[in-house]
């Protein structure tokens, strides 16, 4: 099923990049879609290494969106990697070639190939705020209960 009312987004890959396929929904439902490097020979990622990996395209995000860059689950609990800096923002005024921060946190090396899929993008709306400053907050029921206060269970 296709959504309603997609947005557009301008594309474009880097030169000799035209083998990698673009981005793409893998599945009907998927909310992302894997970005793949554009390596031209391999890397070896040792294991608390990181490699700034490109992508071989460049993007134009519509004016009030932003796509943001998420590690794949398939590579983090197969592999131990992820993304220093997860997740990543691509604002809607960048026009460089999107590249992925990856990071081994796993026990082996791990070679990442041209064309291997290495994170995954998800376009959605971004809210401007505008702050009102008060002499205080409204009561809530969490209060100022930090992070983890409600315990385990």
């Amino acid at each position: 099923m296709i959504m309603p009312n997609p947005v557009t987004v301008q594309i474009t890959q880097e030169p000799g990049c035209e083998d990698i396929p673009l981005p793409a929904y893998e599945t009907e439902h998927a909310a992302g879609m894997d970005l793949r490097a554009a390596v031209q020979e391999s890397i070896s990622l040792e294991p608390g290494a990181r490699a700034l990996v490109p992508t071989g395209i460049r993007v134009a995000l519509p004016e009030g969106y932003e796509a943001q860059v998420r590690p794949r689950s398939g590579l983090a609990i197969r592999h131990g990697i992820s993304m220093v800096n997860a997740p990543g923002t691509v604002d809607a005024d960048f026009r460089g070639e999107l590249r992925v921060i990856l990071i081994n946190h796993g026990e082996e090396p791990f070679t990442i190939r041209r064309g291997d899929r290495i994170a995954q993008m998800i376009v959605a709306p971004i809210t401007r705020i505008a702050w009102q400053p008060v002499q205080d907050l409204p009561e809530s029921t969490r209060g100022s209960g930090g992070f983890g206060h409600t315990g385990l269970r």
